[in-house]
């Protein structure tokens, strides 16, 4: 990799980390903060599972690629952030009845800010464009998982009927990829990636799209 290469990636990583990664903290951390509302959690459950679903895809990538201690640990402006959405939705204390669509603009915000930021973060690191997408898709997807599981429900991503997830979020990991891999990539065009994202995973949840499943065999 190039000198010049590795100062734009810099610059690019730099750029996106300081809006997309707070911007894709604060949503996740809603949209588990929101679920816990949903689950009747207290202020304690509440607050771990929006630090949980906001830092736990990040964790995920950053151990994958031998980045230690994890950025969750090293900056704790991620953990703040999160500890205060979290409080402030307490706070407010949204009904059950209107955290269904907060909870889905928010998830679905937070996993196209993170597809681009988990991407671009991978392939800083030295990895390649497919690897980086891969990892990409992890960072989305790994905070939703971890909330899923905690809150005792088997993870969306994996439930056969349920809305394209991870599918928007490699879509726009794919994109941010591509974009880097032949020295595309500026901030304009990652977000334009993370709102590719966005809006895949919105139109999912709107029309019902889901994912292809085995036919079920009965002749035994």
């Amino acid at each position: 990799m190039s000198s010049i290469l590795a100062t734009e990636l810099e610059s690019a990583v730099s750029a996106v980390h300081s809006l997309g990664e707070m911007a894709g903290v604060i949503s996740f951390a809603a949209s588990g903060a929101l679920m816990a509302v949903r689950k009747r959690l207290d202020l304690f459950g509440m607050v771990v599972l929006a630090c949980a679903t906001a830092l736990g895809g990040g964790i995920i990538r950053d151990l994958l690629i031998g980045r230690t201690p994890p950025a969750a640990f090293t900056d704790l402006t991620f953990l703040i952030a999160s500890i205060i959405t979290g409080g402030v939705l307490f706070v407010i204390a949204p009904s059950r009845q209107t955290t269904r669509k907060a909870l889905e603009y928010a998830d679905a915000l937070g996993l196209g800010l993170f597809c681009v930021t988990g991407t671009v973060i991978a392939y800083s690191s030295g990895l390649g464009a497919p690897t980086s997408a891969l990892l990409g898709m992890t960072t989305a997807i790994g905070g939703g998982v971890i909330r899923d599981v905690l809150c005792g429900e088997v993870p969306e991503v994996l439930q056969p009927d349920s809305d394209l997830y991870a599918i928007p979020a490699l879509f726009g990991a794919a994109i941010t990829a591509t974009l880097l891999h032949f020295d595309l990539y500026q901030s304009w065009t990652g977000l334009l990636a993370a709102a590719g994202a966005v809006g895949f995973r919105l139109l999912a949840h709107h029309y019902h799209w889901h994912a292809p499943v085995a036919r079920h065999i009965t002749n035994f």
